[in-house]
């Protein structure tokens, strides 16, 4: 059995790479600024992060990042390869990150510095057991055997009133809608709490099942400080709920698989927060080395963003992102993609053609709310439109026989 974890991480300095790479290697595991007693070979030997390569690469052309060392026209671009002792850590999220991205962001002989990747062993597997339902326990329990299942965020994402949210819900439950779910802003606040929707608005999910023979799954944002995670959990359960959610990077990988393991249903991570980590190339935690980590503590479904989103990630940074969630992770660990920002019934095409899955979550907030008739005429635009690229179908002669879909399509506008 392997017993490191690999690291990659991308740098930039005004030093030698290689030596940054031995500065790294240091500061993570045994070693520090200076040499000490009790530092033997024997000790380095089992506890000694080693720099397994060091790749020159094109220079990026950013500013060094502040309180870097040396001449700012002298830096270098490159990427570190670093193996960790297993020994240092074991097979703790936690402790993991201490070791690969703990104090390193910190070190002068950076002028920038990522983590975008990491090979983890099988101890990780044997410690965590991952997404419990994953894609097709949740197909099962939306009632969707194929094709994307098509969402919506409650709008507006705080401050309605519970008769003002029941009233949404029935809309979209009877238009058909898939898949419900609170927006990160909408926990357990006072004016509004758990206790109180979760009841309200599981009666009207299954007064409306009774009458259509479906229920939409709703994503309850149970997210709070961890000793609430379960009760708020149990909460939803008791009431019949299919699905809790979670912000990830409020209740950190620890809280996500306390959830996991005393979770009856699935778990929608939401990544808010994850800019402040990713959005800059200089620094932090690329999403392919995050979504790893998520799907290890346990997150059924995990946030990619779509194509020609609202925020700051490229199409292409997208799509990467949303084949590194199905990419096999220690042989499993099988997570929906969820697709959302700026969301519209004129993305359906070109976000098919791009991912070649129907094994995707998509989540329309203003593309379906922002509707000029209406939420559920915003369902069934975006059920037509994926209807059509599922079918090959042109998308103008689908709204050519949908008056919602060719709304929706002269207020959205496509892709």
């Amino acid at each position: 059995m392997r017993d490191t974890v690999t690291a990659v991480y991308e740098i930039e300095s005004a030093l030698p790479l290689e030596a940054v790479a031995e500065v790294m290697a240091g500061e993570q595991s045994c070693g520090t600024f200076v040499a000490v007693a009790r530092e033997t070979a024997e000790l380095r030997a089992r506890h000694a992060a080693t720099v397994r390569s060091v790749e020159e690469l094109p220079l990026s052309g950013a500013t060094p990042l502040p309180g870097a060392a040396g001449e700012a026209t002298e830096i270098r671009r490159g990427r570190v390869t670093i193996d960790f002792p297993l020994v240092n850590f074991g097979p703790s999220l936690p402790s993991l990150l201490a070791a690969v991205a703990g104090n390193l962001f910190e070190l002068r002989e950076a002028a920038a510095l990522r983590l975008v990747d990491l090979d983890l062993p099988a101890a990780f597997a044997d410690a965590y057991p991952g997404p419990q339902f994953g894609v097709t326990g949740t197909r099962r329990l939306a009632g969707r055997a194929e094709g994307p299942l098509l969402g919506t965020i409650v709008k507006p994402s705080i401050g309605l009133s519970i008769d003002e949210l029941c009233a949404l819900v029935a809309e979209l439950a009877e238009a058909g809608i898939d898949f419900i779910k609170d927006d990160e802003l909408q926990a357990n606040p006072p004016g509004l709490p758990l206790a109180k929707r979760v009841p309200a608005v599981m009666e009207v999910l299954k007064r409306t099942a009774e009458r259509t023979g479906h229920m939409p799954m709703y994503a309850f944002n149970i997210t709070d400080d961890i000793d609430r995670l379960a009760y708020h959990h149990d909460l939803v359960r008791d009431a019949g709920g299919s699905c809790v959610m979670v912000c990830l990077n409020s209740v950190g990988l620890a809280g996500t698989d306390y959830l996991r393991r005393r979770c009856e249903l699935p778990i929608h991570g939401h990544r808010a927060g994850f800019g402040a980590y990713s959005r800059s190339p200089q620094l932090g935690i690329a999403f392919r080395a995050f979504q790893k980590l998520a799907r290890l503590a346990g997150a059924d479904h995990l946030h990619t963003n779509g194509i020609a989103n609202k925020f700051y990630e490229s199409d292409d940074e997208v799509l990467a992102s949303i084949r590194d969630v199905r990419t096999p992770l220690l042989g499993g660990y099988a997570a929906l993609p969820v697709l959302s920002s700026g969301q519209t019934p004129g993305l359906a095409h070109a976000t098919y053609e791009a991912v070649g899955t129907q094994d995707l979550l998509v989540l329309a907030g203003g593309g379906i709310h922002g509707h000029p008739d209406g939420s559920a005429a915003g369902v069934r635009a975006m059920r037509e439109a994926w209807a059509s690229a599922l079918d090959g179908e042109p998308l103008d002669s689908r709204a050519a026989a949908v008056p919602e879909l060719a709304t929706a399509l002269a207020t959205f506008g496509r892709r």
